[in-house]
This record gives C-alpha cells, sequence and structure tokens, in this order.
C-alpha cells in the first residue's frame, strides 16, 4: 500500500496505526512490566524491546520480556486486520538496534475473518485472573482450538488434566515459590513492580489484583522485601495449582529469541480465544524462571522441547483490569 504521494492517506493510515497499537498495549506481560515501545512510519508499525522495564534477576536472558513482546505483536497484527489492514510481519529483522522486535507492514486490504473478529472483540475482555477457579470443565473444542492455536504461531502446548500430573506441577511450582521467596534480589526486585490500589502508576501488580485491601495494599511492596512468605505462597499456589480444572505448558522446540517471539504470539492467541469464552487465565511460570526446576517441568509433562509458559485455565469471577500505559507514553519519536 503506497500513501507516500498523497498526505491525507498518509495521516489517515498513522490514524488507524495509532489505534491500533491502543490494542498491542492490553497484551499481557510479566509483573505487567509492559516492556515495549513503538514506531510509526510511513506504512508500517515497529515494535522494540524497552529494556528499561527488564527483569533481570528473574529474567536474565530477557527471555520473558521477549515474549510480553511476542505477545503486544499479536494484539497489534489482529488489530490491524481488523481494521481491514493486511500485513506483513518481519520478526527480529536485521537491523542496527537489537532492541528491535518486530516490523509490520501494511501489506493492502484484508478482509478479517469472522475469527478474527471474535479474537479482536475479546481484546478488552482478556484479564490476568489470580483467583481461584470453579471446578467446570472445559470443553474439549476448546482445548483443540488452542492445539491449533499454538500451531499456527509455530510453537506447542501441552494440556494438563489428571490429577497426577497435576500434582507433579504443583509440586514444581511450590519448589519455584519457595527458592524465589529465599533470593533477597529477586524480591527486591519484584517488590519495585507490587502498587498500592491509588497508586498513580499505570503498570505493575496492584494489589486488588491479588485480592489485598486499599490499606494493606500500601505495605505490599515492604511485605515482599521484609518478610519470609516463601511457604505461605507455595501453599497457595499449589492449591491454585490442583484446583484449576486445566493446566497448560505452552513450549517450543528450540529456546531462541524467535521462539520466545512465536511463544508470546501463541500465548495472546490462546488467551484472547479463553476470554471469548468466558475462560479465565493467570501464570505458575516459577518452575520455568528457576533454570533447575524447567528441565525437571518438560521431564514430568513429558515433552521434548523448551517449556516458556506455565498457565492455569478456567472459569473465575470477574475481576478488574490491571493499569496500562497510555500509547502516547509507548510511541518513540520518529
Amino acid at each position: 500500500m503506497d500513501t507516500a504521494t498523497d498526505p491525507k492517506l498518509t495521516d489517515s493510515l498513522n490514524h488507524r496505526l495509532h489505534d491500533a497499537i491502543r490494542y498491542a498495549v492490553m497484551a499481557p506481560s510479566s509483573h505487567n512490566t509492559q516492556p515495549w515501545a513503538f514506531r510509526l512510519k510511513p506504512g508500517q508499525v515497529e515494535l522494540f524491546a524497552d529494556l528499561t522495564r527488564a527483569c533481570p534477576v528473574v529474567d536474565p536472558h530477557n527471555r520473558e520480556l521477549t515474549i510480553s513482546c511476542g505477545a503486544a505483536l499479536y494484539h497489534l497484527r489482529l488489530a490491524m486486520n481488523n481494521d481491514s489492514l493486511a500485513t506483513l510481519v518481519r520478526v527480529l529483522p536485521a537491523n542496527d538496534d537489537e532492541d528491535l522486535i518486530a516490523r509490520v507492514l501494511v501489506a493492502g486490504p484484508h478482509n478479517p475473518s469472522d475469527d478474527e473478529r471474535v479474537l479482536f472483540d475479546a481484546i478488552p475482555k482478556r484479564r490476568t485472573n489470580r483467583f481461584p477457579f470453579s471446578k467446570q470443565a472445559i470443553d474439549s473444542d476448546r482445548q483443540a482450538e488452542w492445539i491449533d492455536d499454538a500451531k499456527s504461531e509455530r510453537v506447542w502446548i501441552h494440556l494438563i488434566h489428571s490429577d497426577r500430573e497435576k500434582h507433579a506441577v504443583a509440586d514444581l511450582v511450590s519448589q519455584g515459590d519457595k527458592i524465589q521467596a529465599s533470593d533477597k534480589q529477586f524480591c527486591r526486585e519484584l517488590a519495585k513492580w507490587v502498587h498500592s490500589n491509588s497508586s498513580s502508576r499505570r503498570d505493575g501488580i496492584p494489589g486488588y489484583s491479588q485480592g489485598i485491601s486499599d490499606l494493606a495494599s500500601h505495605f505490599g511492596w515492604l511485605a515482599v522485601r521484609t518478610f519470609d512468605w516463601g511457604n505461605g505462597q507455595a501453599a497457595k499456589d499449589r492449591q491454585l495449582a490442583e484446583g484449576s480444572p486445566l493446566l497448560a505448558v505452552i513450549g517450543s522446540e528450540a529456546d531462541t529469541p524467535a521462539d520466545w517471539v512465536d511463544c508470546g504470539q501463541a500465548l495472546a492467541k490462546i488467551t484472547l480465544r479463553a476470554a471469548s469464552c468466558s475462560i479465565d487465565a493467570s501464570y505458575l511460570n516459577q518452575p520455568i524462571e528457576v533454570p533447575s526446576l524447567r528441565t525437571k517441568l518438560a521431564k514430568s509433562i513429558g515433552v521434548n522441547g523448551y517449556p516458556q509458559l506455565l498457565l492455569r485455565l478456567g472459569y473465575g469471577s470477574e475481576v478488574k483490569p490491571t493499569p496500562r500505559r497510555s500509547v502516547d507514553e509507548v510511541i518513540m519519536a520518529p
């Protein structure tokens, strides 16, 4: 699509791309760090990793950061497609800027499919729900769709139904909690992203998302830094894992930045499809974040390759969205 000769068309397209970024920033991210930035160019959007939002203790190789950017990339693609714009995506293109995750070019007109419209409509509905889920089983058709969604983004998803397998995974989650809570550097890093319910910050983890009252939320960061919370969190997460109707591991055959981007795109597609059916998701990534447990997780579930994300899925009560930065805050100067 060539708009360079008509300033009015260029302005109109830029407005549409700006609007698409509004949906990209609704993507999930680790600790709700929102580690992305965008640059608008004629007929394209560039997506960058914002390394000022990195978490070097829990994520020393920026694996989770890159996955988060992959989720934002999928939201961006979907929003552009829904706005009748075909997209050509170049992931990790050769460039002097190593923080460039993807370049998304407008490739002409596009007729959105019914499925694309369903997934797009789910963007404002998607939440990370950290509360217990009901015992209601998830339909096998939904599960089959998630398997197809993962394949469409060149990764795999392993679904965990049995109590035996859930128990084994829950044990690894519990171990991960205790290991992380005993690491003072981890606790200091996490505390930076824990905010009170009245905070003006538009990122991070507000107390209400954890069921913490307004008053207590003012001391959440201090509790994370100061107290020994590992055993309590381990017990809570064990119950969440074992009590969820379904656990899921998203993974890849290799463990490169390109694979991380693909896993992020699959995560976005899977969680949007879940949200379209009123199914909630949250993360129990501790066994993947702790290197010694990651191999054990893969062995426990009997998969080859690299686990990248551990989700719990189910039907939960309605929760408030976590805050988001505005589009203007994440757009870089040309």
